[in-house]
């Protein structure tokens, strides 16, 4: 067994409190204070006293059994029995990923309980889950952007032992597994880091206070410690890539930004575990430098996340114009983002009244994450909507064609394959009553600054909030639910089968429409996928040799001329001799 080792450089006396015993620990310097593990084990529950205070969790704690506030408990990594030894990871370029929630993905919402559903996301033709993040996090549920023991999987999850079995059950259905995890910012109930040491700073301001401290005095441990999670995601979960929360909201005026040094060590990582390791960004800011390589001055991430896309695809579909996506609507800003993810590229945005992002030059379709939905796009609205309670089913089938025959990475979220009926909203279970008030009450100001009824926001807190959100398994194989599932299934085999769709190349991605009439085409060298989202029959046209690959509509009917699409709908035809479109709108 290692020794017991914390960091708390502030300290005059640090202690192992063990057994119900306090030993000291002696200084290792630089702030790090040292003991030998003795008769401890794995399974030995312990804590570190700080100056004769209270026992605090270990700031690296592999376990929580008893909760964020409780003792932390000894683990050894090596001990599990892998059975993925074959597994050669995958590539982001040309996946699909499948994103979802631990706590309602299942009956039981634990990690052996998302294993019982992996056969259904492997037929899906999914190629890997990402999980929203897993780190402790305080109460029984919750979205786990609050975490706080960065390094211990949530106890009502299952824990360290219960994430092993998921990573390896998938594995051997030949899912990859990502892993979001939160470094922007640490929730407040059971954070104990600013105890241990600097481990946040007042020299930068975030929404939720000081910044995590990547840049002031004893950052270099302060980064270590998240450089160091991030790794043992990667190498002791055997986990694929990591998607990073909000990295806008992540400062750093080192001259290597804390994400240049973390994707330098996963790269490292990769070359010893000889497979693919990504990590992937989420961003509002559409920066390139994100994803362009170290050597042109970027970071080297593997991808980042468009949500320009889903706003474009959205305000076409529902007509909703408020907030951000007063900066969208128009056929020709979904034109944009079909051919390169992100709207603002430098251009002029009405929303914040100012120039926003830069342009996509140099960069390929896998280096995007793109979706319909997500946890956040319907988490985020008051009542947590999904986007099939908002449009028609036509319109979700066509959702669906932009999505999985693009040329970026999709991503799913959990049950949008069948349009699930149940809502995911937003969801705590704080023990500190306090604090729950505080998030409830601060939920219905904040909607309703944005004019939403205060009264038609779901108590964060209420039990019931968390029931709702759960999936509903049984619904998938039932009426417009089971023929929305095979409508993806039948787009996610295309996509395997045409090298076309995959094709990450953005200069091979052309789009045709008419705002007026309301049609969209993409053409991806021999594919055309083409939509009528316009209130008459549209006639697309296409040659008689021309192959109609997939219908949403069993309306859609071939004629003299083309193909006959009435409103809402899409097909995906593959011909070298589709004409070229009359009356189309330059993109």
């Amino acid at each position: 067994m290692h020794d017991f080792d914390v960091w708390a450089p502030r300290a005059q006396r640090v202690e192992v409190v063990l057994g119900g015993r306090r030993l000291p620990m002696e200084a290792a310097g630089r702030g790090w204070w040292t003991r030998p593990a003795g008769d401890a084990a794995p399974g030995s529950d312990y804590a570190f006293s700080l100056d004769g205070g209270p026992a605090r969790p270990d700031p690296r704690s592999a376990c929580q059994p008893e909760g964020v506030h409780g003792p932390s408990r000894l683990v050894d990594h090596a001990a599990f029995g892998w059975s993925d030894s074959g597994w050669r990871g995958l590539p982001l370029a040309g996946s699909v990923l499948y994103e979802c929630h631990i706590g309602t993905f299942s009956a039981a919402g634990t990690f052996d309980g998302a294993i019982e559903h992996l056969g259904h996301l492997a037929g899906l033709g999914v190629d890997a889950i990402e999980l929203l993040p897993v780190a402790g996090f305080p109460g029984r549920w919750g979205w786990g952007y609050d975490g706080v023991d960065l390094f211990a999987p949530q106890h009502a999850y299952g824990g360290p032992e219960g994430l092993k079995r998921l990573v390896d059950a998938a594995h051997a259905r030949g899912l990859g597994v990502i892993m979001d995890v939160v470094y922007n910012h640490l929730g407040p109930d059971g954070n104990y880091l600013p105890e241990f040491g600097p481990y946040f700073s007042a020299h930068h301001q975030t929404n939720w206070g000081d910044a995590v401290n990547f840049d002031g005095p004893g950052s270099d441990e302060v980064r270590r410690f998240v450089i160091d999670n991030a790794l043992m995601w990667l190498r002791d979960y055997h986990c694929d890539g990591l998607r990073l929360d909000a990295v806008h909201a992540i400062t750093d005026d080192s001259a290597t930004h804390i994400l240049e040094a973390l994707a330098v060590e996963v790269d490292t990582l990769a070359a010893h575990a000889r497979r693919p390791l990504f990590l992937i960004a989420e961003s509002d800011r559409s920066d390139p430098r994100l994803v362009r390589s170290r050597d042109a001055g970027g970071y080297g991430l593997g991808a980042s996340w468009a949500d320009e896309w889903h706003h474009a695809l959205h305000a076409v579909l529902t007509g909703e114009n408020s907030g951000y996506y007063a900066d969208f609507g128009p056929l020709r800003l979904l034109a944009k983002a079909l051919r390169q993810a992100w709207v603002y590229d430098g251009a002029y945005s009405p929303y914040r009244q100012r120039v926003h992002g830069r342009p996509v030059t140099g960069l390929a379709g896998s280096q995007f994450v793109v979706c319909t939905q997500n946890h956040d796009q319907i988490g985020n609205r008051a009542a947590g909507e999904r986007t099939a309670a908002l449009i028609s089913d036509g319109r979700l089938r066509v959702a669906a064609a932009l999505l999985l025959t693009s040329p970026f990475v999709p991503l799913l979220f959990q049950g949008e394959e069948w349009g699930a009926s149940t809502p995911f909203q937003y969801f705590t279970d704080h023990d500190d009553a306090g604090l729950g008030r505080a998030v409830s009450q601060g939920r219905r100001a904040e909607f309703a600054a944005f004019g939403w009824d205060p009264g038609d926001v779901p108590d964060p807190q209420d039990p019931a909030t968390f029931e709702r959100s759960r999936l509903d398994w049984d619904e998938a194989g039932r009426g417009r639910h089971a023929s929305l599932l095979a409508w993806y299934r039948r787009l996610l085999a295309l996509r395997r089968q045409l090298p076309a769709l995959t094709d990450p190349r953005l200069h091979h991605v052309e789009t045709e429409f008419d705002e007026k009439a309301g049609w969209l085409v993409i053409r991806r060298g021999p594919v055309a996928v083409a939509s009528n989202l316009g209130r008459g029959t549209w006639t697309f046209p296409a040659a008689a040799s021309a192959e109609l690959l997939a219908a949403s509509d069993a309306r859609v009917r071939r004629a003299a001329h083309g193909v006959v699409l009435p409103p809402d709908t899409v097909v995906v035809i593959q011909t070298d001799t589709v004409p070229a479109m009359t009356n189309a709108q330059p993109p």
